[in-house]
């Protein structure tokens, strides 16, 4: 590791001894780092962080909605992989949508709600598994937040004003966001009465008869399937979330853990295989060559996502090659120090057995978290609605936005990630963590579709090869190979804190660069945990381009 002491940052880390939570939002961190300090596990302290996510940042997580897990024990060498995304219902089929005279699936509306929403059930298995204290004490804040308001943040208002349309065609969820018919300000209070109700119902009665057995589902499903979405009470009494094997690389003397298909986690470690054959430090952080070879690795490791991933139960997705050095070593050759690649051209290192399109666009808003408790138990989560404000449609009168992730299916038969019931789509969620000596170093994550596997590398590089405290790999300037909110081509989207001859050097090298604002939303918004264990500290960071927080004590 370099002993560069990195960049001066808006913020410094937090360090703390005992616990600490980094989310997306203040009151969410508040709500963990509260739990933590009552004796609470981190699990339990993920669960009521993320309850209050689902209320005061509604734009990017909901009970509507998907979440993944990995899960280290202090006692235990091997870190666990918790999948709570939900299937499509059994009446989703590619008929369903011909018959309606779609060739693809819609990207909102009740059409694009096909899914069983997995969150509410990752939370109970997760609390069954590693829980202290008692479930109904974790909803507290939440409930409390949507019975008398939340504050609207930054975040959340920039987003409504963007959605604005959605709103105008789906009134369910515009009557909750556009109250009075008018767009809320920053500071100004939302109040969600009926999403109260159903944290208070599931608070009592647990994830299963409360939500998912319970008259939650049947409420949900009686209003959309009448109206459109082919989901059924039925598909959510038959859905929990499994626990699956995690996926593993090494870099540089670290384990880096991501989840397996049905996300793109295969492809992020692809890319740390390419970069370590790489002198990365040498580069330097921020220069024409770090950046350039980032992006390429990327695009070379996307060639494979695009072609595979889907729900491994359908299609045999071959992620041991994929994600195998020697395979590295041979695609790596494809990578030029002075010339760049087209992204979406490259050919997949293995090809699937179809001649379908493989090009995708998988966007999304999302809210990571990540919390380690005082007995060392670790937890890296990541939890969405897909699209800003899911669907756009509310379950009868629950209050819950339900997600647009099976919009993703495509309807082609020859594709891998078609449209089948009963099946788990593409999904671009991937939580991480890095472990030394079996032991966990690094929780971390970002919301950001195309963007996940690209902050993970930067996040990695900046830490293990520059040598960063996590504050400063979050705000250290970023970029995103692919495209980005509102754009047809695949640009090479950079902050604007990246000088003027780096980015004339891309250009150089045949980088379609597209300069961004300074701390651009489209970046993410990335949190991580650091277990400094030669110091003694929990060292913990959150992204500014957020309206989160590390608090620790």
């Amino acid at each position: 590791m370099s002993e560069y002491s990195g960049p001066r940052t808006g913020r410094p880390p937090t360090r703390a001894e005992n616990g600490m939570i980094a989310t997306s939002h203040h009151l969410a961190s508040q709500a963990g780092i509260t739990t933590l300090e009552e004796g609470g596990s981190a699990v339990d302290a993920a669960i009521a962080a993320n309850a209050v996510l689902c209320v005061v940042y509604p734009h990017m997580a909901g009970l509507g909605g998907d979440g993944f897990w990995l899960i280290h024990a202090p006692d235990d060498d091997e870190v666990r992989a918790l999948n709570a995304s939900g299937p499509t219902g059994r009446e989703a089929t590619r008929a369903f949508y011909r018959d309606r005279g779609r060739d693809t699936i819609p990207e909102r509306g009740l059409e694009s709600a096909l899914t069983v929403p997995g969150a509410v059930d990752g939370w109970r298995e997760a609390h069954d598994s590693f829980g202290s204290l008692a479930w109904s004490r974790l909803f507290e804040p939440a409930i409390e937040y949507a019975e008398e308001g939340m504050p609207v943040s930054r975040s959340v208002a920039d987003w409504i004003v963007e959605d604005v349309p959605v709103f105008e065609e789906y009134p369910s969820s515009g009557d909750i966001f556009l109250p009075d018919g008018s767009v809320p300000g920053v500071g100004d209070r939302i109040e969600q009465p009926d999403l109260a109700d159903s944290l208070e119902t599931i608070s009592e009665r647990g994830a299963r008869d409360g939500f998912y057995d319970g008259e939650i589902a049947e409420r949900i499903c009686a209003d959309l399937n009448d109206r459109g979405s082919p989901l059924l009470a039925d598909d959510f009494a038959e859905f929990e979330a499994e626990w699956v094997e995690p996926i593993t690389t090494t870099y540089r003397g670290y384990t880096a853990y991501e989840f397996p298909p049905n996300t793109q986690g295969f492809a992020a470690l692809q890319v740390l295989n390419l970069l370590e054959d790489y002198d990365v430090e040498s580069w330097g952080d921020g220069t024409v060559e770090y950046y350039h070879h980032l992006a390429e690795a990327v695009k070379v490791a996307f060639a494979d996502r695009d072609e595979w991933l889907t729900d491994p139960d359908f299609v045999d997705v071959p992620v041991d090659e994929l994600t195998s050095k020697g395979y590295a070593d041979d695609r790596r050759d494809l990578i030029e120090a002075d010339s760049a690649l087209e992204m979406g051209a490259v050919d997949p290192g293995i090809t699937f057995d179809g001649d379908a399109d493989r090009a995708s666009d998988p966007g999304g808003d999302t809210v990571y978290f990540c919390a380690v408790d005082e007995d060392g138990l670790a937890v890296s989560v990541i939890q969405s609605i897909y699209h800003d404000f899911g669907s756009g449609v509310v379950g009868g009168d629950t209050g819950i936005i339900m997600q647009n992730r099976g919009s993703f299916f495509s309807l082609d038969e020859s594709h891998p990630n078609r449209l089948e019931p009963e099946k788990r789509t593409f999904h671009t969620l991937i939580p991480a963590m890095l472990t030394r000596d079996d032991d966990p170093y690094l929780l971390y994550g970002t919301m950001g579709g195309e963007g996940q596997p690209q902050t993970h590398a930067a996040m990695v590089t900046r830490l293990v090869d520059f040598g960063y405290d996590v504050q400063q790999a979050i705000e250290a300037p970023r970029w995103l190979m692919g495209r980005t909110w509102g754009t047809e081509s695949r640009d090479l989207s950079l902050e604007g804190r990246i000088s003027d001859e780096v980015v004339r050097g891309l250009r150089l090298r045949g980088q379609p660069t597209r300069v961004l604002t300074d701390w651009d939303d489209n970046m993410g918004h990335a949190q991580a945990i650091r277990i400094d264990r030669e110091r003694g500290w929990l060292e913990g960071g959150a992204d500014p381009r957020g309206d989160g927080s590390a608090l620790g004590y």
